[in-house]
């Protein structure tokens, strides 16, 4: 397939309702997109891992063989899960108001997002012990880390930048497309200084320059679970991507997916 129709039905996949959601200041203007566009890459699956089909899930990494999920719906939880057969090892629910979201770890810390709450939750890596938690205006979609800052979507076109400390909001940057702004940016990941973001309801992932905010790749993972295994197409979606950096292994997943599959990029095409 051609690149542009792939980026062409990247566009058309996002919802038409899709608008603007998070509150505070408006994103700044990015800078003129790049003239090039942005390449496609294709996948191939290195193995399939067991995956709690029950689980909603929200935020996905890996650390030490051990994935740390976060759900949604009720009761949402935050899980230590064993990699190798989706054991899961820890659970922590949280109360029926709140709606998991995103999930990252920092320092030994877990951080958790809450859709509409405006709360976010900080726990122990090692055992899911709550710590404490914290606000944020807007709602909360997915969560990950540069080492320096947290980086929150919301499933606005921004990616919002906080500190991991205070978490105070520090700024943001818009995502765009040859120009043209991405929206539903849900599930985050940060690879190799880029960050990488499901856009919720479609099959991609976008790689995203976190200084200028352009999309800078694209992945197209249509496919990835078999058609059977999808019981409810409109809500058991692709979202999850763990990174193991010190391995060089990438994670896959989505919403009451049956299945965690590590992938490795081809392509461009």
């Amino acid at each position: 397939m051609r690149l542009w129709p792939v980026l062409t039905m990247l566009l058309l996949a996002l919802p038409a309702s899709a608008v603007e959601q998070s509150s505070g200041p408006a994103a700044p203007s990015s800078p003129p997109a790049p003239a090039a566009r942005p390449p496609v890459y294709g996948y191939e699956v290195v193995r399939t891992l067991p995956h709690d089909p029950t689980a909603f899930t929200q935020g996905l990494v890996v650390r030490d063989g051990v994935l740390l999920e976060s759900t949604g719906r009720a009761p949402s939880s935050v899980r230590r899960v064993r990699l190798e057969d989706g054991v899961v090892l820890q659970k922590h629910e949280l109360a029926p108001e709140y709606f998991g979201e995103g999930l990252t770890e920092i320092d030994g810390r877990i951080v958790t997002l809450t859709w509409n709450n405006g709360v976010g939750f900080v726990w122990k890596a090692a055992d899911l012990s709550p710590v404490s938690r914290f606000t944020y205006e807007g709602e909360g979609w997915g969560l990950t880390h540069d080492g320096t800052r947290l980086i929150l979507s919301d499933g606005s076109a921004s990616l919002r930048f906080f500190d991991p400390e205070t978490f105070a909001e520090t700024g943001r940057v818009a995502v765009t497309l040859n120009g043209r702004p991405v929206r539903q940016l849900n599930e985050l990941e940060w690879i190799d200084g880029e960050v990488w973001a499901n856009v919720w309801q479609t099959n991609y992932i976008v790689r995203i320059n976190p200084t200028s905010g352009h999309v800078v790749g694209v992945i197209d993972l249509k496919g990835l679970l078999p058609a059977d295994q999808v019981k409810d197409p409109a809500d058991d979606v692709l979202n999850g991507i763990a990174w193991d950096a010190a391995n060089r292994r990438l994670f896959v997943t989505g919403k009451n997916w049956p299945s965690l599959f590590e992938i490795r990029l081809t392509g461009p095409r």
